[in-house]
């Protein structure tokens, strides 16, 4: 904090900057799927962040001592888990609502302590908010029923991505991290085979790949390292409330996606409900907020 008492611009920029570079980066790998294949293009994206993660970091294999090698590779697999189903559900679902569901992971470990009627208004919010995605019988743009449904399951991965990762960073975030994006690998590598693409894809695509796995996970995770060290947690929170409006923005700039009414109102919903419960919490939430690098 700077000696006005006023968050410091750059850690606020650097929380914003993080966010638009996930959702360019969640667009452009929309965008690539269509070509790969959900499955293909979350193996590459997995690979290519572990090698970066592990240049970078250089984790500190001393400190996985007892059970940490077992959480780091539980948390892992929650993250390769939260990587394909993410992907699997952008290839069915408008970016915003496909992060709008997905939210709801986070949003389910912040709302586990809640005590008051206050606090449980929230997931009322939340659940209105999903409702005016399923899609009901006889209803006009009803959405894909198995995008939805990936979506919750990435929604699911978070919440265990974050779960375990309380756990995984008693080896230090960057360890954490770096090895369980390689343990991630177990999940996309077999699903990508299973999908029945066997031949590699391009040089030039390997290229695009790269800039997915920068784009989505070196340069915010570094960017969010810088903000959550000068910024309230509460206010992190409250920036990271606001990723499916950016998604929903980036997916109608870069790809043209428009939304529906009934879409734009779930979305609002969501995010009310995500910011409620961060400005409400008796604890800090930038353990709740911790992006998934997706």
């Amino acid at each position: 904090m700077s000696r006005s008492g006023a968050p410091p611009l750059s850690a606020v920029g650097a929380i914003l900057a993080a966010q638009v570079s996930i959702h360019v980066g969640a667009a452009l790998a929309k965008d690539l799927i269509g070509d790969l294949g959900a499955e293909t293009l979350a193996a590459m994206r997995t690979l290519l962040a572990a090698v970066i993660l592990l240049l970078l970091v250089r984790p500190r294999l001393s400190r996985l001592s007892g059970r940490l090698p077992v959480w780091i590779m539980l948390y892992g697999l929650a993250l390769g888990g939260m990587n394909l189903l993410i992907y699997e559900a952008f290839a069915r679902l408008p970016l915003g609502v496909a992060v709008g569901v997905e939210i709801c992971g986070p949003l389910a470990i912040a709302l586990g302590g809640a005590r008051g009627v206050k606090e449980l208004a929230w997931p009322g919010l939340a659940v209105l908010g999903l409702l005016a995605l399923v899609p009901w019988p006889g209803r006009a743009h009803a959405l894909d029923p198995v995008g939805l449904l990936a979506a919750l399951g990435a929604a699911t991965c978070w919440a265990l991505y974050i779960l375990l990762g309380r756990r995984a960073a008693q080896a230090g975030s960057g360890t954490a991290v770096s090895l369980g994006m390689v343990a991630a690998c177990l999940v996309t590598f077999p699903a990508a085979l299973a999908s029945g693409s066997g031949a590699l894809p391009a040089l030039p695509v390997w290229g695009l790949a790269l800039v997915v796995a920068l784009l989505s996970s070196a340069l915010p995770y570094a960017l969010e390292m810088h903000a959550m060290a000068a910024l309230p947690a509460r206010i992190v929170g409250l920036v990271a409330s606001t990723t499916p409006a950016m998604a929903a923005l980036s997916g109608y700039l870069l790809l043209g996606e428009p939304l529906t009414a009934w879409q734009m109102l779930a979305i609002a919903l969501l995010i009310a409900a995500a910011a409620g419960c961060t400005l409400t919490a008796r604890s800090p939430v930038a353990k709740v907020t911790d992006d998934p690098l997706t």
